[in-house]
């Protein structure tokens, strides 16, 4: 009743998916361990009879071993039914370490039991022996208690098999490692008999030595349960399963490195915490994206991992000027569109379009964007100056009135300056509307295919200037571009 052994750990079986584990889990978990709890209390309750009866101590030191078993099913039985509950303020991580604090409680029990059988067997060995009485009766108890432990070895590792439960997973090894204590004790009934039946003195040794090999194995197990739950106690995880974790997150694409990782278990879930560094050009939506991917990818080590990311921004290696700009006006919270970068004479200019709140002063503007081409130049100490434009951010809704029919001479000088560049095949879906008193123009505009997006901007650009010569009233131009196979779907 603790973890599985080391190798378990560093290879968490894989589901192939992160479901919810099936709702019938915590049920058959308690079912398994309320029938070895039964199990065992009637075994240790036979054994005992018979080693009183017969006077072995190999069956007394089984029916001792069985005692631990009756204990170690009881809290297996305790804590799996309280390592299920949900988290709650006081158990923020759940409460399932209740199974590995239950696996210490038992190794602890095995140790006084390991103890007491050794001293008995050597007392025996070396003082006066104990002449063993009615063997028949206890070896039919032992091939009764092999058969039950064989039942119930079997059918914990099932249900263990299927939740992920230390505790039952514990319980399962335990109990057919028994089968081989319950052997050794009949082997040393039999070999005492047969010295007791055909004068060999010396066979009178084979009961307690039998004691001496449960001890030893009660021993095995009781360090590996015990360096298992202290493990599991102190959040011990193989190394090879942070590396494995690791890896699987930083393929992911977009994720620079994993800055770090931890990885804790608590009965049979496990708990992951990992800080990624992703490109500071970032935008939330696709962080966001890359979380969810790196939770998945931990799950696909780690099935039904409780998985907490959190991001940092960090520079890359393929970052250029523009980038850096961009990464310095993301963190200080506003846009920046229109941005271009210079040369001349080997000395970087930048000129930028910033847009902030129009409720601003132009004092406040201004030393805002003071401070952001300063750290702009921290942040890129090539560029030797920026000018920058300021614009207001919007921050009103509008509710424009649809002009019913729209000034005809607008839309003919429209028609007129769209005529003057020949990638534009036409023009459409013009609307024209009042706001207050300013003037709104939007329409739809069909280009070549595989025209690229700065030549498209700058047509857009230089249409809506020779618009504005001709109809300077109208305030604002919004110009949809679309491509000519889109318009003739």
């Amino acid at each position: 009743m603790a973890l599985p052994s080391s190798a378990s750990l560093a290879a968490p079986p894989n589901s192939g998916g992160t479901a919810s584990p099936a709702p019938d889990f915590p049920a058959r978990k308690r079912r398994a361990a309320r029938d070895s709890m039964l199990a065992a209390a009637a075994m240790t309750l036979l054994k005992l009879a018979a080693g009183v009866f017969s006077g072995s101590l190999g069956v007394l030191s089984d029916a001792a071993h069985s005692g631990l078993d009756l204990a170690g099913a009881a809290l297996t039985f305790f804590s799996v039914r309280v390592s299920d509950k949900p988290a709650d303020e006081d158990h923020t991580y759940g409460h399932g370490k209740i199974e590995n604090l239950s696996a210490f409680a038992e190794a602890g029990l095995m140790g006084v039991s390991c103890a007491w059988i050794v001293f008995e067997a050597l007392r025996r060995i070396f003082g006066r022996g104990v002449e063993l009485r009615h063997p028949a009766w206890p070896a039919a108890v032992l091939l009764c208690s092999i058969a039950v432990d064989l039942w119930r070895s079997r059918r914990l590792r099932a249900v263990a098999n299927s939740t992920g439960s230390p505790a039952l997973a514990t319980d399962a090894s335990h109990f057919a490692s028994d089968i081989w204590a319950s052997l050794a004790v009949l082997a040393g009934l039999g070999f005492t008999w047969m010295g007791a039946h055909f004068g060999i003195g010396w066979l009178r040794y084979a009961d307690p030595l039998a004691a001496l090999v449960v001890s030893i194995l009660i021993f095995r197990m009781t360090f590996r349960l015990g360096h298992e739950a202290v493990s599991v106690l102190t959040d011990e995880i193989p190394a090879e399963t942070r590396r494995r974790v690791v890896r699987e997150v930083e393929h992911l694409e977009g994720v620079l490195a994993v800055e770090q990782a931890r990885v804790r278990r608590a009965g049979a879930g496990y708990f992951a915490d990992l800080t990624l560094a992703l490109p500071r050009r970032s935008t939330f939506e696709h962080t966001g994206g890359l979380v969810e991917a790196a939770t998945a990818a931990v799950r696909r080590v780690l099935p039904q991992a409780d998985v907490v990311i959190r991001t940092v921004p960090r520079e890359s290696h393929a970052e250029n000027v523009f980038d850096r700009v961009r990464a310095v006006a993301a963190r200080n919270n506003v846009s920046v569109h229109d941005l271009s970068v210079q040369s001349h004479h080997g000395r970087l200019r930048v000129e930028q379009h910033v847009e902030l709140d129009e409720n601003l002063s132009l004092l406040a503007a201004h030393d805002f964007v003071t401070r952001l081409e300063a750290e702009i130049r921290r942040a890129a100490p090539e560029i030797d100056s920026i000018l920058t434009h300021i614009e207001s951010e919007p921050a009103t809704i509008e509710q424009p009135e649809e002009i019913e029919q729209a000034d005809r001479r607008i839309e003919q000088c429209l028609r007129a300056a769209a005529a003057e560049f020949p990638e534009i095949a036409d023009v459409h879906q013009i609307t024209v509307s009042r706001s207050a008193e300013h003037v709104y123009l939007t329409c739809h505009c069909t280009l070549p295919d595989d025209l690229n997006l700065n030549r498209v901007h700058g047509i857009m650009t230089a249409l809506e200037d020779r618009f504005k010569l001709a109809c300077p009233e109208v305030h604002r131009v919004t110009i949809h571009p679309e491509p000519a196979t889109d318009n003739l779907r």
